[in-house]
C-alpha cells in the first residue's frame, strides 16, 4: 500500500488517507484549468489509477464531507489541499487569509504538488558522520546569499553548498557534516505578512517530503547532487525536519493539506480541543500509527534518494508523546528495526513545551541529544557567575546528564549558539534581547541568555570592550573545542556574525541575517581553525579516567575549591599523556597545550 502518486503497470496512481471523507477528488492542473476525478475509497485510503503517463502532472486533492472545526471536523471542498505524500512542488507556499476561510476557493493559491516518474535511489552508504565529530548548522539561503564567490543563480540554494568556495571553507574548519536548517516546503505564520516579513527559518512544514522550491528549485536531484558532493570531500549531511507541527497552526490557521484530509493526525484533549504542545498551534499525534509511518516514510524518502547522513527532530519529545512522554515510545523502535534508518545519525531537540517537556538526556542509547546545559553553562562562568565544577562536568561530556562516556560514545552535542537565540558574538556584546524589527514590541524571544555586553550595549570602537569581547570568544570557543562529545557550531560564528542583538531572527529574512561574507573576522576564524586542528588531531574530545582536574598552583581540586567562587581556573592534567592538557582560568581564558 502506497501513498502519493507514483507510476503503476499501465497507468499511473494515487492514494490518499481521508478516513472520515465523504467524497475525495483528484484534481489535475493544465495552466489554471482543474479537472476533477472521483477517488474510490478502499477503507480509510481514497485510491484512483489513471491510464497513461502522468509524471509531471500537477494536481492536489479537494475532500467532502462536515465542516465542525470545534469537533476536528475540517472538510471544504473549496480547498485545494496539498498531497502529505508529495515529493515536488511547483512553487513557494505563500500565506492569504482566503486559505482560512470557509468556502473560499484556494485553488489559485496552493502550490499544486508534482507527479514523480520512478525516483532514482542511492546506493545505500553508511554515515560518515560519527559521534565526537563537528556538525556546522546552515541556514542554507542566510549562508550564501552574500558569498562573493558562489554565482548570483546559486545563492541561497542548496546547490551552493557544493560550490567549491564553500566546500573549502567547511574543510578549512574540519567540519564532519553539515547539519541543514529546513529545507522542506513551508508556509509563513499568519502575522508576519502584515508586518511585511517571512519566515526564514522553515520550522513550519505543509509536507513532510517535498523540497521547498525556493531553496531547492531543482528538486530531489539538487540535493541528491550535493549530498554526494559533499561527501566527496567527506563531509556528511543531516537534515533538520520538523515532525511535531505543521503549518496550518490553530483554529483560525489555513486548510491545506491534512487539515482537510485527516484531522486526526492532530492531537487532541478529551473535549476535541487540539493540544499544542509546540507551541505552534497544533501537535502531530504520534500515538496515531498512521502518524508514524508518514514519518518513518518521509525518513526513508531522503536517506533513499539523497543519500543524508542523519536526522535532527525539532522539538523531539513530541514523537514520543501519546500524549505524556514515554522514553520506550513506538517511533524509537520502528527506527532501530528499519533497515534503511537503523544506522542513521539521529538527534534530538529534547525539550517541547508541553507538560514535562524537558527530556534532556531520556533518549535511546543511539540518539544524540543538544545539550542545553553545556551551551548555559559555559556561558554562565566566562560571564563570571557560573561554577568551577559546573564547567568541569560539562567539558568532561556531562555524565550526571548522560552517564559515563567510556564503554559508549558520548550523547551530548556541546554548542554555544544555535539559530534560536544570539549569535555567539551577541552572546558577548548584548546583555539583553534587541527583536524590535520583530514586530512584536520586542516581547518575542528569550529574555534570560545568560549574555553580557563586556561594558558597552552593541556595537563599540572602544578598544579595551572590543578586547574583552574577543578574549571572551576565544575563550568560549576553546571550551567548545575542548569538550567531550559532538560539538556544533552554527554558520557565521566562526568568525563573528551578529544578528544586532536579535535573538529570534526567524522573520529576518534580509542582510541582518544573511552572513557578511566580506566583513568577517578573519583572525577569529583562524583561530577556530587552530581549535579545529587541534582537536581532529590531538583527540581533545575525551578526558581518561585516571586524569585529574588540578587548581592553578598544582593542588588537586577539592570540594572547597569548586565551590569557590573567586577560585580563578583549574587545569586538566592526564598522568598517561594521551592528550594535551589544558588550563581554564578567567584571566586568560582556555589554554590549551
Amino acid at each position: 500500500m502506497r501513498y502519493g502518486a507514483h507510476p503503476c503497470p499501465g497507468g499511473t496512481a494515487w492514494r490518499v488517507r481521508a478516513p472520515r471523507a465523504e467524497a475525495v477528488w483528484l484534481c489535475l492542473f493544465e495552466g489554471e484549468v482543474e479537472t476533477r476525478h472521483a477517488m474510490v475509497r478502499e477503507g480509510e485510503d481514497w485510491t484512483l489509477t489513471l491510464a497513461g503517463d502522468h509524471g509531471g502532472a500537477r494536481y492536489g486533492y479537494r475532500a467532502n464531507g462536515e465542516w465542525a472545526p470545534e469537533r476536528g471536523l475540517w472538510f471544504d471542498p473549496a480547498k485545494l489541499l496539498v498531497d502529505p505524500y508529495a515529493v515536488e512542488l511547483d512553487r513557494r507556499f505563500s500565506y492569504e487569509p482566503a486559505l482560512s476561510a470557509f468556502a473560499t476557493d484556494t485553488a489559485a493559491l496552493v502550490p499544486k504538488a508534482v507527479v514523480p516518474g520512478d525516483l532514482p535511489t542511492v546506493p545505500p552508504a553508511p554515515p560518515l558522520f560519527a559521534p565526537g565529530g563537528l556538525i556546522y548548522e546552515v541556514n542554507v539561503r542566510a549562508f550564501t546569499m552574500l558569498h562573493p564567490h558562489v554565482p548570483q543563480h546559486l545563492r541561497g540554494t542548496v546547490a551552493a553548498l557544493a560550490h567549491p568556495a564553500v566546500v573549502a571553507h567547511l574543510r578549512k574548519l574540519r567540519v564532519n557534516a553539515v547539519e541543514l536548517m529546513p529545507i522542506v516546503a513551508w508556509i509563513e505564520e499568519r502575522h508576519l505578512p502584515p508586518l511585511g516579513l517571512t519566515n526564514a527559518w522553515g520550522y513550519n512544514p505543509v509536507g513532510f517530503m517535498a523540497l521547498d522550491p525556493g531553496l531547492c528549485p531543482g528538486g530531489l536531484a539538487e540535493l541528491r547532487e550535493t549530498v554526494a558532493a559533499l561527501r566527496a570531500a567527506g563531509i556528511g549531511t543531516i537534515l533538520d525536519l520538523v515532525f511535531n507541527h505543521t503549518g496550518e497552526s490553530d483554529l483560525a490557521g489555513p486548510v491545506v493539506g491534512l487539515r482537510g484530509l485527516d484531522n486526526q493526525a492532530y492531537a487532541h484533549d478529551p473535549a476535541g480541543q487540539l493540544i499544542n504542545d509546540t507551541g505552534c498551534g497544533n501537535t502531530l499525534d504520534f500515538a496515531n500509527p498512521h502518524v508514524r509511518r508518514l514519518t518513518l516514510d518521509a525518513l526513508r524518502h531522503f536517506v533513499a534518494h539523497a543519500g543524508v547522513d542523519g536526522f535532527r527532530f525539532d522539538l523531539a519529545p513530541i514523537l514520543a508523546r501519546g500524549p505524556g512522554f514515554a522514553a520506550d515510545a513506538p517511533i524509537f523502535a520502528e527506527i532501530a528495526a528499519d533497515p534503511l534508518l537503523a544506522d542513521r545519525v539521529l538527534i534530538a531537540e529534547p525539550w517541547d513545551i508541553g507538560p514535562d517537556g524537558y527530556q534532556l538526556g531520556r533518549f535511546p542509547a543511539n540518539w544524540l541529544e543538544w545539550n542545553d546545559r553545556f551551551r548555559d553553562d559555559a556561558r554562565r562562568f566566562w560571564r563570571g557567575d557560573g561554577a568551577l565544577s559546573e564547567l568541569a562536568t560539562r567539558l568532561a561530556g556531562s555524565a550526571d546528564v548522560f552517564g559515563p562516556c567510556d564503554a559508549t560514545p558520548c550523547r551530548s552535542v556541546n554548542f554555544l549558539a544555535a539559530h534560536d537565540g544570539f549569535t555567539l558574538a551577541d552572546c558577548v556584546a548584548f546583555a539583553r534581547k534587541h527583536n524590535h524589527a520583530n514586530g512584536e514590541d520586542n516581547r518575542d524571544g528569550h529574555d534570560d541568555n545568560f549574555s553580557w555586553n563586556n561594558g558597552v550595549e552593541g556595537p563599540s570602537d572602544d578598544p579595551a570592550v572590543l578586547a574583552r569581547r574577543q578574549a571572551a570568544l576565544r575563550a568560549l570557543l576553546g571550551t567548545l573545542f575542548a569538550s567531550t562529545g559532538t560539538i556544533m557550531l552554527t554558520a557565521g560564528d566562526e568568525f563573528g556574525r551578529s544578528q544586532q542583538g536579535n535573538n529570534n531572527a526567524y522573520a529576518q529574512d534580509n542582510g541582518l541575517t544573511w552572513i557578511d561574507w566580506q566583513g568577517r573576522d578573519h583572525d577569529l576564524e583562524n583561530f577556530v581553525a587552530q581549535l579545529a586542528a587541534k582537536r581532529a588531531g590531538g583527540d581533545m574530545a575525551r578526558f581518561p579516567e585516571d586524569g585529574q582536574w588540578l587548581a592553578l598552583d598544582g593542588a588537586p581540586m577539592d570540594s572547597a575549591r569548586w565551590e569557590d567562587p573567586v577560585t580563578p581556573g583549574m587545569a586538566w592534567h592526564d598522568p598517561a599523556g594521551i592528550r594535551p592538557g589544558f588550563r581554564v582560568s578567567r584571566s586568560d581564558g582556555v589554554v590549551l597545550g
